[in-house]
């Protein structure tokens, strides 16, 4: 198996020219014949470097509009090639092929255009054919050819070659070839999931380019890795780099603020709310949110969907905190938290998230569409005698926002558009409730008058009896118990009002 090769040949193809100029200066100044195409051949003859048309090697013109340009003998035949066997030397000789000893490559850019909105016809035009047998071929032969497929690895390839004088070792043509499939496989991805969207195939296949190492995972002996793009996301203007946990929690304090129309701030635990609540400005939903569980809020994720300015960041300068998020902020106040190097401050980007969500179990991958339905008063069946009053409504769906992005078994108690408390993770909903209750009390809240959503039916009527001798006067649940009449029987014996949505919102 060969080792070092010098690149003689090299055929050069790409769309994109940002930063190819070096390494073709330097190919041509180390004596490699180059060939090319369209665009790319003109960029080489505009820096004054000897370069061969493609159709003068082929003997044919470029054809369909562009379509095809490099599938031809000469050409895959130069890159598949094997130099160690006789037989492909025979006929590569005989048919007066020369050898490609190295392929630069990129790909029409499909996934851009699809962003872009393109039309039907645009999109289809933006997949790649020849600059993807181009890829393939090359990377399949890297015991001989050396592939570029990115134009992030002009610089090595070129500090390569400068030190090697213009020749490559095996492995670094593998490693070459690994890179050009993740570049190949992720293109074609792409382009699946385009197609796969009506009546789409039972499969699952995702890619993701951005990677970033993460310092561990949940804990410090696992590894951890996050697959996306988060400068897109976030400009994060203070702070050090994000955990695994602190993108948990980020992403659930996503999830749940965007259920928020009002100044509303949030405190977030383990993905759970401790505080949230909507106010006029956004510092009195600052002071309120965190009134809810100041306790659990050391160290917590804080969001909010309004600017802060630097009279709320005055306030919440107060707590000692892991991450805030903010569409915006004043200068005074990101001066004020940059005072402190490593708690991280986020201003959130506009960025259109995936309807789907998926992780791995078991020895698959388990994959739903994203809980993206929340029932307002409109979708609120009264089922009691008693019907809630319009404050009862609001607090209702507030709740119901709360209790859809907690963990279940869960019971969110709301009064005035501020939590008051929440029983999370519980195996019993009864405990849940008692949860909620007990801790509502310890922060100095009273219960009466509140109202409480639960994220699924009530199996017996004792969370509504225990509800209303706390004081409670309203209750959501979905229904759907085959003993909902047993608990809207308790409630209309208790007094209390008891709407049903018909939509559960388990979360595991």
């Amino acid at each position: 198996m060969s080792q070092s090769i010098k690149i003689k040949n090299a055929l050069i193809s790409v769309y994109y020219k940002d930063g190819l100029e070096p390494l073709v200066k330097l190919l041509a100044a180390q004596g490699v014949q180059l060939f090319s195409t369209g665009g790319t051949e003109q960029f080489i003859k505009d820096l004054n470097l000897p370069v061969t048309a493609v159709e003068d090697l082929t003997g044919y013109p470029s054809i369909l509009g562009g379509r095809v340009k490099t599938l031809h003998p000469k050409v895959f035949g130069g890159i598949l090639n094997r130099r160690a066997l006789a037989g492909d030397q025979e006929q590569i000789a005989e048919y007066e092929i020369p050898e490609i000893d190295l392929v630069i490559v990129d790909l029409y850019p499909f996934e851009e255009t699809v962003k872009a909105g393109g039309t039907p016809e645009e999109i289809i035009e933006k997949i790649d054919i020849g600059g993807i047998s181009l890829i393939r071929a090359a990377a399949k032969n890297f015991n001989d050819v050396v592939i570029i497929a990115s134009k992030n690895d002009y610089p090595t390839l070129e500090a390569q070659l400068a030190e090697q004088n213009g020749e490559t070792t095996l492995a670094q043509r593998k490693s070459f070839a690994k890179t050009a499939f993740h570049t190949s496989s992720h293109y074609d991805t792409a382009i699946f999931n385009y197609f796969n969207t009506e009546e789409p195939l039972d499969v699952f296949k995702q890619s993701v380019i951005e990677a970033k190492t993460l310092r561990y995972g949940e804990n410090p002996h696992q590894g951890g890795v996050f697959y996306g793009d988060l400068n897109a996301m976030f400009t994060k203007l203070n702070g050090k780099e994000l955990s695994y946990n602190n993108l948990v929690d980020v992403d659930a304090a996503v999830a749940l603020i965007d259920e928020f129309e009002d100044p509303t701030f949030a405190i977030l635990k383990h993905t759970n709310a401790c505080g949230i609540a909507s106010r006029p400005t956004v510092k009195q939903a600052w002071i309120d949110a965190l009134a809810c569980d100041p306790v659990s809020a050391f160290g917590g994720v804080l969001i909010t969907n309004v600017a802060v300015d630097l009279e709320t960041a005055q306030e919440i300068n107060n707590l000692f905190f892991e991450v805030l998020i903010a569409p915006s902020y004043q200068a005074e106040a990101i001066e004020l938290f940059s005072k402190k190097k490593n708690r991280v401050i986020l201003q959130r980007n506009e960025v259109e998230l995936s309807k789907k969500q998926f992780k791995t179990l078991l020895n698959g991958v388990i994959e739903q569409d994203k809980d993206l339905i929340i029932e307002g008063p409109e979708q609120m069946t009264t089922v009691t005698d008693k019907a809630p009053t319009s404050q009862e409504l609001k607090d209702l769906f507030f709740a119901n926002k709360i209790v859809k992005h907690t963990k279940s078994n869960t019971i969110v108690l709301v009064k005035d558009d501020v939590l008051i408390a929440s029983g999370v993770g519980q195996t019993s909903r009864v405990d849940a409730l008692k949860q909620a209750i007990e801790k509502a009390a310890a922060f100095g809240f009273s219960i009466q008058g509140a109202a409480m959503a639960s994220d699924a039916f009530f199996p017996f009527p004792d969370c509504v009896e225990i509800a209303a001798e706390a004081g409670i006067t309203a209750v959501l649940q979905p229904g759907g118990s085959i003993k909902d009449a047993d608990s809207v029987a308790k409630a209309n014996e208790k007094g209390i009002a008891m709407v049903t949505t018909g939509v559960r919102h388990f979360k595991h």
